[in-house]
């Protein structure tokens, strides 16, 4: 008999004495209704089936007790199942939201890589296309029919397609940004394109694998043009301000080549002086240009080992002429007869030169320019040492001009400053640039009387023999 027979479970007990009585009246109605065909029974046949009867009767009350305990495990699991059942329903209502939004991201984010203005190529592990948006057709020059297609399906079928090598930036991609730059030539112009490159690894339990690549393409074709018309400004600002400063710096050798000429025709018995002095001032003015040149440019000037006092000598020589004309009294005391320095000869004296035409040009008629030279070898903080940490030779340029106001002090050396309108302001500043490139300085002082005090430094030549 299945459980799901009954309604209601089966719990009646057949061993108690109703039980029996039920049992022994079915026997007497069998015994009454077999009495006329057969036999009768004995007694022992009589309590042999009684037995069998009550044995029959007692399985019979085990088998409906465990049909009911069955019947009980049955309905316990029905609503386990139930139970069950209805976790799968709300979890199955709670996949397909899940999978709803998640679709409704997707299409959010691809929305928003189409809308992106830099071109965004994703990659599988096998470099095979997974994701382009329309920026990167573009910036590729391919249609949309062309990409997913047996002809345009992997990366390397993607450049031979575009003609731009996306190879390269794939294969040098590492975890960080890379960049590389291509210029595509097409019949509106050139077009630069910048590809980045950026690898998303899969952790697993033995490591991690490339899982995708991403490139990021960008069209930076006005960055580049910009970048050309920066420089081609920058180049013409500097062809402007080499004309500038070749200007400022010819404009004293030629003060002095002037003066010359004047005095080859006006002093005849001098006729020989003035004309080496002349020719001594066109190899000046020819040694300016090019060390201004040679300034401007990124390359440094020739050194070589020179004798300073010799070539401070000339160039007051050269300069004595101005001085005279403008009742200056031009003095030169050097108190070491031999001071050999390595340098450029053209280039110091320039600086010279430009210093003692400025002591001229700032001092008024009778006053005096001085110009010393020494070697310190003491060591002062304030200068004895130059940055080398050799000794130097000092040479000083006095004057007794109107002097320098202390609020231009600091700026004097800038290039473009000048304390006065009809000046650029560039000669000072090629003054320093001179001393630098020979490991000296150049300086500026006031002094206790009117006029100002300029210093120049520059090492002293190694291998020249000290003096006590």
């Amino acid at each position: 008999m299945l459980p799901s027979s009954h309604l209601e479970p089966i719990n009646l007990p057949f061993a108690d004495c109703e039980g029996e009585a039920r049992i022994y009246e079915h026997v007497d109605e069998f015994l009454a209704a077999t009495s006329s065909n057969r036999r009768p029974i004995s007694k022992d046949e009589l309590e042999m089936t009684t037995g069998s009867a009550a044995l029959l009767a007692g399985e019979f009350s085990e088998f409906i007790s465990a049909a009911s305990k069955l019947e009980k495990s049955y309905r316990a699991l029905q609503d386990e199942v139930s139970a069950l059942d209805q976790q799968l329903s709300e979890r199955n209502v709670a996949l397909s939201a899940s999978l709803a939004e998640n679709e409704r991201m997707r299409l959010a984010l691809q929305q928003i890589v189409d809308s992106m203005p830099c071109g965004v190529l994703v990659l599988d592990h096998a470099a095979v296309i997974s994701m382009i948006n329309p920026e990167c057709k573009r910036l590729l020059g391919v249609d949309s029919s062309q990409i997913g297609d047996r002809s345009t399906k992997t990366l390397r079928q993607l450049s031979d397609r575009s003609g731009v090598n996306l190879e390269a930036p794939y294969r040098d991609a590492s975890t960080g940004d890379t960049g590389q730059e291509y210029c595509i030539h097409s019949p509106s112009g050139d077009r630069w394109i910048e590809v980045r490159c950026r690898r998303l690894f899969q952790q697993s339990g033995s490591g991690s694998r490339i899982d995708q690549t991403i490139l990021i393409l960008r069209d930076v074709t006005a960055h580049k043009r910009a970048e050309q018309e920066r420089e081609a400004a920058r180049k013409a600002a500097a062809l402007a301000e080499l004309t500038t400063i070749l200007a400022h710096e010819i404009r004293n050798p030629l003060a002095s080549l002037e003066l010359f000429a004047e005095l080859i025709e006006k002093d005849r018995d001098r006729c020989a002086e003035w004309i080496a002095n002349l020719r001594a001032g066109i190899r000046t003015l020819s040694g300016t240009v090019n060390n201004v040149l040679a300034f401007h440019g990124a390359g440094s000037p020739k050194l070589a080992p020179i004798e300073l006092s010799a070539l401070i000598g000339n160039a007051i020589d050269f300069a004595r002429p101005i001085a005279d004309q403008s009742a200056v009294s031009l003095e030169w005391s050097p108190s070491c007869e031999r001071a050999v320095v390595m340098g450029n000869e053209c280039a110091l004296q320039q600086v010279v030169l430009n210093l003692v035409s400025n002591a001229i040009r700032h001092t008024p008629s009778g006053g005096r320019v001085t110009v010393s030279l020494r070697l310190d070898q003491s060591g002062d903080a304030e200068g004895g040492k130059c940055s080398t940490g050799c000794d130097a030779y000092i040479t000083e340029f006095a004057d007794t001009g109107c002097g320098i106001r202390a609020d231009q002090i600091d700026r004097l050396f800038e290039p473009g400053f000048s304390g006065s309108s009809d000046r650029t302001g560039l000669g000072l500043s090629v003054c320093r640039q001179i001393m630098k490139q020979h490991g000296g300085s150049i300086s500026v002082s006031h002094r206790s009387e009117r006029g100002a005090l300029f210093t120049i430094q520059i090492p002293r030549f190694q291998t020249e023999p000290a003096t006590a």
